[in-house]
């Protein structure tokens, strides 16, 4: 679905590249009428499975239901296509919002991410209301501000993504967390915290680059899911999180610590598999890179 959500935002920037640039009216066809009708269903069966807890199949029967507007594209007058189809999308973009709301308790750790999306629904509907005001944005001057406003949302997705690199595995662990019933009856919450730590602070296991969920659930003697529901009930964050910031503490102690050290080799030395990696995370944890870090710090320790 991925795929195919690309496939037709790409059959759609192209008709409008050849529509501005050499008079082509790729945007009257009909094949550009079922792309336009193509990305917001796309869109909410490639983001289900992440979303929405138990929906593991790919596609079944009735999804079927989600193909109608593309079958349906070709029946209906072109004048009406592209503002029909905005609302559609403006109503997917409805169901992603109150997934992401109904996150409840870990809804603050993604507050960036439901603005972003905000201004994405925002776009949609912006686009959708000039759409069906043919006069407000004439001719060519329309198909500008829609393939802008699809290059908009592309940008809105690269900044989040920017921002929270580990989306993905963040989103998909507080859905199981808020949804799935509680694993944690019959643990131990705070002898499991206590355990937790000295994994972490004696035995130092996030140095392991391939620790993994499950081999730290195999050490603490409790599920993968109990472990990952353990973090984010009692400390607001996913496994992918927790490790990061723990590798990013070791590595500001190493920082100042060892000024002679690489920046590589300190994150290296700390669980990281890659400087982009160790960069990536330290800038979304510190706000900085590490060598500003280490500069500004040795710096503060100089003047005292």
């Amino acid at each position: 679905m991925g795929l195919v959500l690309l496939a037709a935002l790409t059959a759609l920037q192209l008709a409008h590249v050849a529509w501005l640039f050499a008079d082509q009216p790729w945007p009257s066809s009909l094949a550009y009428r079922m792309a336009l009708f193509a990305v917001a269903p796309s869109f909410y069966l490639y983001s289900r499975t992440l979303l929405q807890p138990g929906q593991n199949e790919p596609f079944s029967a009735r999804d079927l239901v989600h193909v109608a507007p593309v079958l349906l594209a070709p029946l209906l007058p072109a004048s009406l296509a592209q503002p029909l189809a905005f609302m559609v999308g403006a109503g997917y973009l409805l169901w992603l919002g109150r997934r992401l709301a109904a996150l409840r308790a870990e809804r603050a750790r993604f507050h960036i991410e439901l603005l972003l999306l905000g201004l994405t629904f925002l776009v949609a509907v912006a686009v959708a209301i000039l759409a069906l005001a043919p006069a407000v944005l004439p001719g060519k001057l329309f198909t500008a501000w829609y393939a802008s406003a699809i290059g908009l949302a592309f940008l809105l997705v690269q900044v989040t993504l920017h921002l929270r690199p580990q989306l993905e595995v963040e989103v998909s662990e507080a859905v199981q967390s808020a949804y799935a019933q509680t694993t944690l009856a019959r643990v131990d919450c705070d002898a499991a915290l206590a355990r937790l730590k000295v994994l972490m602070l004696d035995e130092r296991l996030y140095v392991d680059p391939a620790l993994s969920l499950p081999s730290l659930a195999t050490r603490m003697d409790l599920s993968a899911h109990q472990v990952s529901e353990l973090l984010n009930t009692r400390l607001g964050k996913s496994f992918a999180r927790y490790v990061r910031e723990q590798r990013v503490e070791a590595a500001k102690a190493m920082l100042c610590n060892e000024p002679s050290a690489s920046v590589l080799s300190v994150g290296l030395s700390v669980g990281f598999s890659a400087q982009s990696n160790f960069y990536e995370a330290f800038r979304e944890i510190e706000g900085s890179t590490p060598g500003q870090y280490r500069k500004l710090h040795l710096k503060a320790a100089g003047r005292t």
